[in-house]
């Protein structure tokens, strides 16, 4: 395997685990909620399609630290697309004439949820992930390609809490198919979703520094991209000196 075909298959493993984590996402998003434990009184509760989103911020991490702030930032364009598409399927499914007496009601109760979580997960999408991807190159320019575990952390650890808070707040507000309790006080209760959600998620970022680092050194060895914040750039031939090193 050349070079070239190590960098391409690389960033074509990375992007597809993005990409399908994120039609995952939208399609299970809030079928089920998990209770992970609790604090106390505080159960720890949250959505069965938050469980796999942490590893898209690895993913964007990887590629931001490897191939640079552009690349990372056309696959969030991708991924919106792709958001946009899962939607389009699920109305097409909807509106065209079914089987006659074929079971429909599980296809009908995922499609109301999905259209219900995906305004609040395209919102919560693009503003999350664009602000890891930027907070991640600040934190790279300051540190001069230093202190990988800071942008890694500090990016991600800001745009969760950028994800968490709007998905709640848009799926309540705008879409209101959360299992919030009637009778009860709202806005704790939403405040409760929030803590839930952005813990767990605090969790799996910090979980994710050590594999982080092991796979940056072993991607800077295998793609041959030698030197602290290096990074492969459009048109670089292959066997040509890295400009970024």
């Amino acid at each position: 395997m050349t070079l070239q075909q190590r960098r391409d298959l690389a960033f074509l493993v990375l992007a597809g685990i993005f990409l399908g984590t994120m039609g995952m996402l939208n399609i299970l998003g809030l079928t089920r909620f998990l209770q992970l434990g609790s604090i106390g009184s505080w159960p720890i509760v949250v959505a069965v399609g938050a469980l796999p989103y942490p590893v898209t911020f690895l993913c964007t991490d990887l590629i931001s630290e490897l191939w640079g702030e552009r690349k990372a930032g056309q696959l969030v364009w991708v991924g919106l697309a792709l958001n946009g598409w899962i939607v389009l399927i699920l109305w097409l499914g909807g509106i065209l004439p079914g089987l006659a007496g074929a079971p429909e009601a599980t296809f009908f109760e995922v499609r109301r949820l999905a259209f219900g979580a995906v305004g609040a997960s395209m919102v919560a999408y693009l503003a999350a992930q664009f602000t890891d991807v930027r907070l991640f190159h600040f934190w790279k320019r300051v540190s001069g390609g230093k202190a990988l575990w800071l942008r890694n952390n500090g990016s991600t650890l800001v745009s969760q809490l950028v994800d968490t808070t709007a998905v709640v707040l848009i799926s309540h507000y705008a879409s209101h198919v959360l299992p919030v309790r009637a009778g009860e006080p709202v806005l704790p209760q939403l405040a409760s979703f929030i803590a839930s959600g952005y813990l767990f998620k605090l969790i799996a970022a910090l979980a994710d520094t050590l594999p982080f680092y092991g796979l940056v050194a072993w991607l800077r060895r295998w793609l041959e991209v030698p030197g602290d914040g290096a990074e492969l750039l459009d048109g670089v031939p292959e066997g040509a000196p890295n400009p970024g090193t």
